[in-house]
C-alpha cells in the first residue's frame, strides 16, 4: 500500500481488460498512475493504443508510449507474425491435460519472454519518474501456456528489480490478479467500475472482436459468469 496519496505507480497498459482492472486496483489503493503502453507489433496495436489512451483519459493519469520493433522482429509468435494464423480457442490444448514440457503447451499467440521486456521498460520508467510500484494484469489463467505469467516470475522479477536498480531505489512489482481467474478480474472490474467498453482483449481484429480466439473466449466466459453484458461488439 501507497504511504500517501502523492505516491506514484507505472501501469503496463495493453489497452485490455486485465491491465485496466489493474490500473482501477492501483487507483483505489492510492497510486497516482503513468500508464506505460507498448507498441511492439502486435496485431491490433492501434485498438490496443486507442483504448490504453482513453483509460489514461478517464484516470487522469500521466501517458507514455514506447514504439520498438524487436519483440516482432524476432518473432516467434502469431500476435507480431501476420504470416502465423492466430489460432481458435478449440484448437488450443488444455495446458492442465498437457505435458507442461511440450511445446503444444504452450499457444502460439504466446509472445517469448515479452512481460520480462515489457517490466523492464516499466521498471526503467518507474526508476527516471520517482514512481515507487509497477502495476501488472497478469493473472493465473495464462500460467499453463504463458511461462511469463506465473508467480514464481514475478518473484523473480522482484529480485531483479531489487539488485539492479540503484541503492536509494525501492520499486515493487504488482501483479494482483496473478492468483485469479478472468471471472475474477470481470468481478472485481465491476466493483471498482472499470469502464470495459474502452477496453480491447481480440487477438484477431481492431473492431468487431472475432469472439473465437482464445482471449476473447475467456472474456466472453468471464462475462457470462457474472451474469453481465460484454460492452465491446464482436462478430457473427
Amino acid at each position: 500500500m501507497p504511504t500517501s496519496p502523492a505516491t506514484s505507480a507505472v501501469v503496463l497498459a495493453s489497452g485490455g481488460m486485465d491491465s485496466a482492472t489493474a490500473a482501477y486496483e492501483a487507483r483505489a489503493q492510492g497510486y497516482d498512475l503513468h500508464f506505460l503502453h507498448t507498441s511492439y507489433g502486435q496485431r491490433t496495436e492501434s485498438k490496443e493504443y486507442e483504448c490504453a489512451r482513453a483509460q489514461a483519459d478517464e484516470l487522469d493519469a500521466a501517458f507514455h508510449r514506447v514504439e520498438t520493433d524487436h519483440l516482432a522482429s524476432i518473432g516467434g509468435s502469431s500476435l507480431t507474425d501476420e504470416s502465423e494464423a492466430v489460432p481458435d480457442a478449440d484448437d488450443i490444448p488444455d495446458a492442465a491435460d498437457a505435458d507442461e514440457a511440450a511445446p503444444e503447451a504452450v499457444p502460439s499467440t504466446y509472445v517469448p519472454f515479452r512481460n520480462a521486456n515489457l517490466l523492464s521498460m516499466a521498471v526503467a520508467y518507474a526508476e527516471a519518474t520517482d514512481c515507487e510500484a509497477v502495476f501488472v494484469g497478469a493473472h493465473s489463467e495464462d500460467h499453463g501456456g504463458y511461462p511469463d505469467c506465473r508467480p514464481q516470475f514475478f518473484e523473480a522479477f522482484q529480485r531483479v528489480v531489487d539488485t539492479g536498480t540503484a541503492d536509494d531505489t525501492e520499486i515493487e512489482i504488482h501483479a494482483p490478479f496473478v492468483e485469479a481467474s478472468k471471472t475474477d478480474i470481470a468481478a472485481r472490474g465491476l466493483e471498482l467500475e472499470v469502464p470495459y467498453e474502452l477496453t480491447w482483449s481480440c487477438y484477431r481484429d481492431d473492431e468487431p472482436a472475432c469472439g473465437t480466439c482464445d482471449s476473447c473466449v475467456r472474456r466472453l466466459e468471464a462475462f457470462q459468469n457474472i451474469d453481465e453484458r460484454d460492452p465491446i461488439g464482436y462478430g457473427e
